[in-house]
Protein backbone atom coordinates (compact mmCIF):
# COMPACT_ATOMS: atom_id res chain seq x y z
CA UNK A 1 0.00 0.00 0.00
CA UNK A 2 1.30 3.43 -0.88
CA UNK A 3 0.60 6.92 0.45
CA UNK A 4 1.71 8.51 -2.82
CA UNK A 5 -0.62 10.63 -4.92
CA UNK A 6 -0.06 12.23 -8.31
CA UNK A 7 -1.40 15.57 -9.55
CA UNK A 8 -2.98 16.18 -6.14
CA UNK A 9 -3.03 19.06 -3.67
CA UNK A 10 -3.72 18.44 0.01
CA UNK A 11 -5.06 21.60 1.61
CA UNK A 12 -4.60 22.67 5.20
CA UNK A 13 -7.22 21.12 7.47
CA UNK A 14 -10.52 22.96 7.71
CA UNK A 15 -10.10 23.32 11.47
CA UNK A 16 -6.51 24.60 11.30
CA UNK A 17 -6.21 28.05 12.86
CA UNK A 18 -2.94 28.84 11.06
CA UNK A 19 -3.11 31.88 8.79
CA UNK A 20 0.33 31.21 7.30
CA UNK A 21 2.69 28.27 6.96
CA UNK A 22 4.61 28.28 10.23
CA UNK A 23 7.81 26.51 11.21
CA UNK A 24 7.38 23.78 13.83
CA UNK A 25 9.87 24.62 16.58
CA UNK A 26 9.96 21.49 18.73
CA UNK A 27 13.08 19.61 17.59
CA UNK A 28 12.76 15.96 16.63
CA UNK A 29 8.99 15.98 16.13
CA UNK A 30 7.34 14.56 13.03
CA UNK A 31 6.24 18.09 12.09
CA UNK A 32 9.70 19.61 12.51
CA UNK A 33 11.46 16.87 10.53
CA UNK A 34 8.86 16.84 7.73
CA UNK A 35 9.08 20.62 7.47
CA UNK A 36 12.89 20.68 7.40
CA UNK A 37 13.07 17.97 4.72
CA UNK A 38 10.35 19.44 2.50
CA UNK A 39 11.67 22.98 2.60
CA UNK A 40 15.27 21.89 2.02
CA UNK A 41 14.34 19.45 -0.77
CA UNK A 42 11.11 20.41 -2.58
CA UNK A 43 9.99 17.80 -5.11
CA UNK A 44 12.74 15.40 -4.02
CA UNK A 45 10.66 12.99 -1.91
CA UNK A 46 7.50 11.05 -2.60
CA UNK A 47 5.07 10.82 0.28
CA UNK A 48 6.27 7.28 1.00
CA UNK A 49 9.90 8.45 0.95
CA UNK A 50 9.18 11.33 3.33
CA UNK A 51 7.20 9.22 5.80
CA UNK A 52 9.92 6.58 5.92
CA UNK A 53 12.75 9.13 6.14
CA UNK A 54 11.08 10.76 9.16
CA UNK A 55 10.63 7.32 10.75
CA UNK A 56 14.29 6.44 10.07
CA UNK A 57 15.58 9.72 11.51
CA UNK A 58 13.42 9.52 14.63
CA UNK A 59 14.40 5.89 15.23
CA UNK A 60 18.10 6.31 14.38
CA UNK A 61 18.00 3.65 11.65
CA UNK A 62 21.42 3.26 10.06
CA UNK A 63 21.68 3.63 6.29
CA UNK A 64 22.74 -0.04 5.93
CA UNK A 65 19.54 -1.16 7.70
CA UNK A 66 17.11 1.05 5.84
CA UNK A 67 16.01 -1.29 3.05
CA UNK A 68 14.84 -3.94 5.51
CA UNK A 69 13.40 -1.30 7.87
CA UNK A 70 11.46 0.30 5.02
CA UNK A 71 9.90 -3.04 4.10
CA UNK A 72 8.87 -3.57 7.73
CA UNK A 73 7.55 0.02 7.99
CA UNK A 74 5.30 -0.36 4.94
CA UNK A 75 4.20 -3.88 5.92
CA UNK A 76 1.75 -1.99 8.17
CA UNK A 77 -0.60 0.54 6.65
CA UNK A 78 0.56 4.16 7.03
CA UNK A 79 -1.50 7.34 7.16
CA UNK A 80 -1.07 9.58 4.13
CA UNK A 81 0.03 13.20 4.38
CA UNK A 82 -3.59 14.33 4.86
CA UNK A 83 -2.83 13.43 8.50
CA UNK A 84 0.48 15.33 8.62
CA UNK A 85 0.81 17.83 11.45
CA UNK A 86 2.00 20.33 8.83
CA UNK A 87 -1.47 20.16 7.25
CA UNK A 88 -3.43 19.82 10.49
CA UNK A 89 -1.71 22.45 12.65
CA UNK A 90 0.96 24.46 10.89
CA UNK A 91 -0.79 25.94 7.84
CA UNK A 92 0.82 24.03 4.99
CA UNK A 93 -0.64 22.47 1.87
CA UNK A 94 1.21 19.65 0.11
CA UNK A 95 1.45 19.42 -3.67
CA UNK A 96 2.06 16.05 -5.32
CA UNK A 97 3.32 16.44 -8.89
CA UNK A 98 2.93 14.08 -11.87
CA UNK A 99 5.83 11.94 -10.58
CA UNK A 100 4.38 11.83 -7.02
CA UNK A 101 7.15 14.14 -5.76
CA UNK A 102 6.01 16.58 -3.07
CA UNK A 103 6.53 20.13 -1.85
CA UNK A 104 4.88 22.21 0.88
CA UNK A 105 3.27 25.64 0.45
CA UNK A 106 2.04 27.97 3.18
CA UNK A 107 -1.65 28.89 3.11
CA UNK A 108 -0.71 32.55 2.68
CA UNK A 109 1.14 32.02 -0.62
CA UNK A 110 -0.01 32.69 -4.17
CA UNK A 111 1.11 29.15 -5.07
CA UNK A 112 -1.20 27.66 -2.40
CA UNK A 113 -4.16 29.65 -3.74
CA UNK A 114 -3.28 28.67 -7.30
CA UNK A 115 -3.14 24.97 -6.43
CA UNK A 116 -6.51 25.24 -4.65
CA UNK A 117 -8.10 26.69 -7.78
CA UNK A 118 -6.41 24.39 -10.28
CA UNK A 119 -8.63 22.31 -12.55
CA UNK A 120 -5.66 20.01 -13.35
CA UNK A 121 -5.23 18.84 -9.74
CA UNK A 122 -7.32 16.69 -7.48
CA UNK A 123 -7.83 18.67 -4.26
CA UNK A 124 -8.13 16.85 -0.95
CA UNK A 125 -8.66 18.44 2.45
CA UNK A 126 -6.26 17.68 5.25
CA UNK A 127 -7.76 15.65 8.06
CA UNK A 128 -9.30 17.56 10.92
CA UNK A 129 -7.47 17.74 14.21
CA UNK A 130 -10.73 17.44 16.14
CA UNK A 131 -13.95 15.63 15.49
CA UNK A 132 -16.71 17.85 14.17
CA UNK A 133 -19.13 18.49 17.00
Amino acid sequence: MTTNYTETFITASADSTATAGTTPTKAGTVAQIQHALLLAHPYHFTSDDLLFEVHAIRNHIAQKDREQARAAFFAKSQACLRASPLVKQFGWGIHHDAKAKIAAYGVETDAYRSFCGSKELKTMAGMRSRRAG
